[in-house]
C-alpha cells in the first residue's frame, strides 16, 4: 500500500509540474510619432500567449488592422481599436499581426507596426520580467520575399506527451521497486 501511495504522490507532483502554464513574454512599445517601428521584430521573438503593451499619450490610438490596411495606412476598418493610453494586446494566434495609429496622418508618418507571431513560446524558463521597450516594425525579408521566422523551430515536447511519458516511467519504476 505504501508503494501505491508513493506512486500517486509522485504522479500528482509530476502532473502539476508538467502541466503548469508556459511562460509568456510582455513586449513594451513606446507608441508615438517620431519613433522608427521598422525593426521591432528583428531579434525579438513573438509567440502565442505573449502580450504587446503599447504606451502612448493622448491623441493616438492602437488599431489592429488587415495587411492591406496596414500597407495603405487605411483607417476606419480596424479589427480592434483603443485610445486609453496603455493598450495590451494578447497574441492569441500565430502569423502576422498589423497595428497602426488611427489618427489621420500618423500611420503615414510612421506609426505602424507589423509582428510575426510564432505558434509556441520559445521561452519556458518562467521569467516573468517584461522585455525592455522596443522600437520597430517587421522581420527582415528573406531572398524569397517572405519574412524570416522570429522564433526557434526546435521541437518542443507537448505537456500532455510529457505527462504520459513521465507517468509511464514512474509506473515502471514503482513496479520494479515493488
Amino acid at each position: 500500500m505504501a508503494n501505491l501511495s508513493t506512486l500517486v504522490g509522485c504522479l500528482v507532483i509530476v502532473f502539476f509540474n508538467v502541466v503548469a502554464p508556459a511562460s509568456s513574454a510582455s513586449h513594451s512599445i513606446e507608441w508615438s510619432l517620431g519613433n522608427d517601428y521598422t525593426s521591432v521584430a528583428t531579434g525579438k521573438a513573438f509567440a502565442v500567449g505573449d502580450t504587446i503593451v503599447f504606451n502612448y499619450g493622448a491623441g493616438h490610438t492602437v488599431d489592429e488592422v488587415s495587411q492591406s490596411d496596414y500597407k495603405s495606412c487605411t483607417i476606419g476598418n480596424a479589427i480592434s481599436s483603443d485610445s486609453s493610453g496603455t493598450t495590451s494586446i494578447s497574441l492569441k494566434t500565430s502569423g502576422p499581426h498589423y497595428f497602426i495609429c488611427g489618427i489621420p496622418g500618423h500611420c503615414s508618418g510612421g506609426m505602424k507596426l507589423s509582428v510575426t507571431v510564432a505558434a509556441a513560446s520559445s521561452g519556458g524558463g518562467g521569467d516573468s520580467t517584461p522585455a525592455p521597450p522596443v522600437q520597430g516594425g517587421k522581420a527582415p525579408p528573406l531572398a524569397s520575399g517572405k519574412a524570416s521566422p522570429t522564433a526557434s523551430a526546435a521541437a518542443v515536447l507537448k505537456p500532455f506527451e510529457a505527462l504520459v511519458v513521465t507517468c509511464l516511467v514512474t509506473l515502471i519504476y514503482a513496479l520494479v521497486l515493488s
